[in-house]
């Protein structure tokens, strides 16, 4: 072979070496995409960008996908936010009624301790002492079923907190990414014009 032609294969074993790699890269950050969880994405996505200078060149199919999926998860987690809210609201009047129930027999407790021994419980003649003796065991139910609703609420309310929590950060982590992408975007752009506006001025002269 001649020079030219050795030169010619040279670009043709190059030109497909880049390709190669380039669908592998592909085919690596769509799987991150669809797989990996949000903090892990955007690392990815950092880590396969390209540079300019000491910028970071993101592909705009892989912002849009890192867009949709943030979005997604704000969506998920407020949806998880307001059916923790929903069940919190349900616990609150479910122990809003055990409380009642409760003062309610505290104080038939309080009337009836101070009336005879015998006395008729839902029609039936009963001693006092039994009659404490059923008082005192539907307080003890009542109070482990508020017990158990004050437990369900607190846990209920941590949850909350960490739904909150998780939706704040994501925000603030998309947002700032947000700000720093475009940061990166303008300043290449005004690069790129920078360049175009002395390659016409090198053109007039």
């Amino acid at each position: 072979m001649k020079l030219p032609q050795y030169l010619l294969v040279l670009i043709i074993l190059l030109s497909f070496s880049g390709i190669v790699h380039s669908q592998e890269e592909k085919v690596t950050v769509e799987q991150a995409l669809k797989q990996e969880k949000i903090q892990e994405q955007f690392d990815i996505v950092i880590k396969k960008s390209g540079r300019y200078q000491e910028y970071k060149v993101v592909k705009q199919v892989w912002l849009n996908k890192l867009k949709s999926n943030t979005i997604d998860t704000l969506k998920t987690l407020e949806s998880k936010l307001n059916t923790t809210n929903l069940q919190i609201a349900e616990q609150k009047t479910t122990i809003t009624g055990l409380q009642e129930s409760l003062a309610k027999t505290n104080e038939n407790l309080s009337t009836i301790t101070q009336e005879k021994d015998s006395m008729s419980f839902f029609g039936a003649s009963v001693t006092k002492s039994s009659y404490n003796t059923i008082m005192l065991i539907i307080i003890g139910v009542l109070l482990g079923l508020l017990g158990f609703f004050i437990y369900k609420f607190k846990n209920s309310n941590a949850i909350t907190v960490q739904a909150k929590k998780a939706l704040t950060e994501t925000e603030e982590e998309f947002e700032e990414h947000r700000r720093r992408s475009l940061e990166r975007e303008q300043k290449v752009m005004r690069k790129l014009q920078d360049e175009i506006n002395k390659q016409r001025k090198a053109g007039a002269k």
